[in-house]
């Protein structure tokens, strides 16, 4: 039987939504009309930290338990009014390629990705610029991964020490939660130096694993990880995206991604303690208002470092 479809009027675009009534989580009956609805009230404060950022789509169009998969170019299916930037990737292994990825400016747009059961939205720490030119970094992200028995907890106080030295170095630091296991700080940067970012971050790393080796490691490999928080300072890489600040994640439950208070890091004693639904999230803006837009207001040059 075929699945519902219906036609709505989004701001100046029609679209066809389907199968809303389709259980998209299902833990606890999460559903696709669920997932248009958060994403469509969370749109005022997730539009402007996604806004002309080349997006991945990580989209499960059978629920959470159905399977996954990544969609970068959408130029075989997006309607002509979705904007995209024609960007060109190093493919791997082999010649570079062209890639049309989405920009996700505005809630029709927004309805349209959520429409295609993408529950994830990672984007890249630079924008688009003069159509398909990458600017330069204007992010700063650690992120922080916990290894087989350590939690977002350890990850809070690693969080807590990156955060003494970036406010230090001049930044004003913000904290969001993965929606999964762990976190990430982020910070508004200027730079000349499409690299600087990634040197700086790996620096920066490099010294918290020197002081505690027994709760930080700054490479990846798997062995050295059990127990301990891994800072991911390669995210910074050009070609590389996160999750952005209010996605959904594709996780048992409608987690999100979400930005939190220091406080609340430093508060934090229990995995349940930044762990938040979209129902939860809605309720946090509405309390709180846009915990990440520091990022956006507050970018400074990178100091001296090595």
């Amino acid at each position: 039987m075929a699945g519902s479809r219906i036609t709505v009027r989004v701001g100046e675009r029609q679209l066809t939504l389907s199968n809303l009534e389709k259980v998209l989580y299902p833990k606890t009956g999460f559903t696709k009309g669920e997932v248009l609805d958060y994403y469509t009230r969370i749109a005022p404060v997730l539009l402007p930290h996604i806004h002309d950022r080349a997006m991945t789509f990580v989209r499960f169009p059978d629920g959470v338990t159905g399977g996954s998969f990544f969609e970068k170019d959408v130029s075989r299916h997006a309607p002509e009014w979705v904007r995209t930037a024609s960007l060109t990737v190093a493919g791997r292994g082999k010649e570079p390629e062209i890639v049309n990825y989405p920009l996700i400016n505005d809630l029709p747009e927004l309805v349209w990705a959520a429409n295609l059961a993408a529950l994830e939205l990672h984007v890249h720490q630079w924008t688009v610029v003069d159509g398909d030119e990458r600017s330069l970094p204007d992010r700063l992200v650690f992120d922080l991964d916990p290894g087989p028995g350590a939690t977002v907890v350890d990850c809070c106080r690693v969080a807590e020490r990156l955060y003494d030295v970036l406010a230090d170095d001049g930044f004003s630091p913000v904290a969001k939660t993965s929606g999964s296991k762990g976190m990430q700080l982020y910070a508004g940067v200027v730079t000349a130096d499409a690299g600087e970012t990634s040197q700086y971050a790996k620096a920066l790393a490099e010294r918290l694993a020197g002081e505690t080796p027994d709760l930080v490691v700054a490479r990846m490999t798997k062995t050295l990880r059990p127990g301990k928080i891994f800072i991911d300072w390669s995210q910074n890489n050009p070609f590389k995206t996160t999750v952005a600040p209010y996605s959904l994640r594709g996780r048992d439950e409608p987690t999100v991604s979400t930005p939190v208070t220091w406080d609340e890091v430093r508060a934090c004693r229990h995995v349940t303690h930044l762990r938040f639904t979209a129902d939860e999230v809605l309720e946090r803006v509405d309390e709180l208002g846009d915990l990440f837009a520091d990022v956006e207001r507050t970018r400074v040059p990178i100091p001296a470092f090595g």
